[in-house]
């Protein structure tokens, strides 16, 4: 009996050490990401040079929304690397339409800095990661299809080493913006998170906006009503 209850013992001991090693790496963790990102307000990308941008095209309305955005960027926005999913061949030809569209009018009214950087430095590239999820989707199949894309897209981050992540509500945005705060976790660099919501989310969030609402650095509505009901969101009216 004795030899029993110390194998009992034992065996409890080996559980409460295990739990507790889990409980200090969640602790940790959360206290970690909570750091990175009350940091986003004092990182200041743009005083040490060009600005690395990821942009998150999605499908239809929201690629327009995105690049509308990008229109009034200037030219130290670079590189400029957009992502899209794999199955996205719209967007794919309204970014090389707008990339080409602002390399022609780029240089005009531009200082020097500007000039050299259209010139000397790649402006854009286009990236892929498998979609997050599709139009009706299940719940249930839409966090295996979204794992998937964080596959994809953790490496892709982790290569780019973008300075902000702009995207405005495609399911492909939430695996991305995790891999950029999982840069800043790590210690590698902190990345900016800038949420713009979708012009048509009048009342509610959109489900990435509703995930990316406390993670986001920046999070801007379009609308006053979603203002009074999300204090952190930042109203500027239409800025699309």
């Amino acid at each position: 009996m004795s030899d029993w209850r110390k194998r009992v013992a034992v065996v409890a001991m080996a559980l409460f050490v295990i739990f507790a090693g889990l409980s200090f790496i969640v602790i940790c963790f959360i206290v970690r990401l909570c750091i990175v990102i009350r940091s986003g307000s004092k990182c200041k990308p743009g005083e040490k040079g060009p600005i690395c941008v990821l942009v998150v095209a999605g499908s239809g309305g929201h690629t327009t929304e995105i690049l509308r955005l990008m229109e009034s960027l200037s030219l130290s926005y670079s590189p400029r690397h957009y992502v899209i999913a794999d199955t996205d061949k719209m967007s794919e030809d309204k970014i090389r339409t707008f990339e080409r569209s602002k390399k022609n009018t780029g240089s005009e009214g531009q200082s020097v800095h500007a000039v050299y950087l259209t010139i000397c430095l790649p402006q854009f590239t286009l990236q892929r990661i498998p979609r997050s999820r599709e139009v009706r989707q299940s719940w249930s199949s839409s966090v295996v299809s979204t794992l998937n894309a964080l596959l994809y897209a953790v490496p892709l981050v982790f290569r780019l080493s973008p300075d902000m992540v702009l995207c405005n509500g495609p399911g492909t945005c939430v695996p991305l913006c995790a891999a950029g705060l999982l840069l800043g976790l790590v210690g590698l660099k902190k990345v900016l998170i800038v949420y713009v919501e979708s012009i048509c989310r009048v009342e509610s969030l959109s489900l990435s906006g509703k995930i990316l609402y406390r993670l986001s650095d920046y999070f801007f509505v379009q609308w006053s009503s979603l203002k009074d009901k999300y204090p952190k969101s930042i109203y500027l009216g239409r800025i699309v």
